[in-house]
């Protein structure tokens, strides 16, 4: 573990320690207790709940290390493997007819295809099997006031959460989720449930442990981020190694025409139109690097999770899902 990381959690763990424990509170980390005070001031906070709240949490070291070695790091091949699988795509077809009715409406209104939204939830849960069981607001103190690197995103992360419980009337102390704070079947950050989580099973809640709140939920990040119904996601394309560099560091967000990536050697190995903008990426297969483009609904999917490595393996999963629908019903 890390110098910083392991005075880190001194500082955090001397300030946080059990409220039924005997002798007087301890004082919390000035961090924290600069925090308190900001939410105090911004917000209208009860000093004295706050800290009676943060003095009870945990310091997770495990979370720290998690940070450090996610799984969307690793070669494209072995991060497909893990959800590219039998038991996925069965999962995802059951899903998908279990819940046939909420995700056409959802796609309907939406405007998102009811297998991205059922990938989606596949690849972050399981389909809900696997939301956490980490108390959310350890895991973001922990990040918050452990984590230099991402300090910053995960204090507002915090903050979200605190107005999140307050407005939901949840203990802060009782709702659990993933290492990272994200909450419910598809997984959201404290921002992401307050801006865009949505009451779709008209019960007068948004709750995210709700399969049709999370459906509902999905396709309306996706729409707020610029979904195009029915567009290209990514197409591989046939490329020369040499010369790629500058248009790899342009980012994945879509910058260049196909036409225009074709006068530079990259042609694609499907139809598509040549007026759409692309960005390309590369990943890695046991055979080497290979080149796809991305286009709008590729940088989409990334807004979910910043990783090239996530939303190729979410669009395979969609297609998968979806071409395995399709042979059933024509059986």
């Amino acid at each position: 573990m890390r110098m910083t990381t392991v005075i880190a959690a001194v500082l955090w763990l001397a300030g946080t320690a059990s409220v039924h424990a005997a002798g007087p509170a301890k004082a919390l980390a000035p961090d924290a207790q600069a925090f308190v005070q900001e939410m105090v001031d911004r917000h209208g906070f009860e000093k004295a709940a706050l800290e009676r709240a943060f003095r009870g949490t945990k310091f997770i070291d495990s979370i720290i290390r998690a940070m450090d070695a996610p799984s969307t790091s690793l070669p494209w091949h072995q991060f497909r493997a893990r959800f590219i699988t039998d038991a996925r795509v069965n999962g995802g077809l059951k899903f998908w007819a279990a819940h046939a009715a909420v995700l056409e409406r959802a796609s309907a209104e939406y405007g998102v295809a009811p297998e991205i939204i059922v990938a989606t939830i596949g690849v972050e849960t399981l389909f809900g099997r696997h939301t956490g069981n980490v108390r959310v607001l350890d895991a973001l103190t922990t990040l918050a006031f452990g984590y230099p690197r991402r300090a910053e995103f995960f204090r507002g992360e915090l903050e979200q959460y605190l107005l999140l419980t307050r407005e939901t009337g949840w203990g802060p102390e009782t709702v659990k989720g993933s290492i990272a704070g994200a909450i419910g079947i598809p997984q959201f950050l404290p921002s992401s449930y307050r801006k865009y989580a949505v009451d779709f099973d008209g019960d007068g809640d948004r709750d995210l442990r709700s399969v049709a709140d999370a459906v509902g939920s999905v396709a309306n990040y996706y729409r707020n981020f610029g979904w195009q119904d029915g567009a290209v996601v990514v197409i591989p394309v046939d490329a020369d190694d040499t010369g790629l560099d500058a248009m790899l560091a342009a980012g994945i967000a879509p910058h260049t025409s196909v036409a225009e990536f074709r006068k530079r050697g990259v042609v694609p190995q499907v139809p598509v139109s040549d007026e759409l903008a692309a960005a390309l990426i590369a990943v890695e297969t046991e055979a080497g690097q290979r080149y796809w483009l991305a286009f709008n609904n590729f940088y989409v999917i990334t807004r979910y999770n910043r990783s090239v490595n996530y939303a190729m393996v979410v669009n395979e999963l969609a297609s998968t899902l979806r071409q395995e629908r399709l042979r059933a019903a024509a059986r």
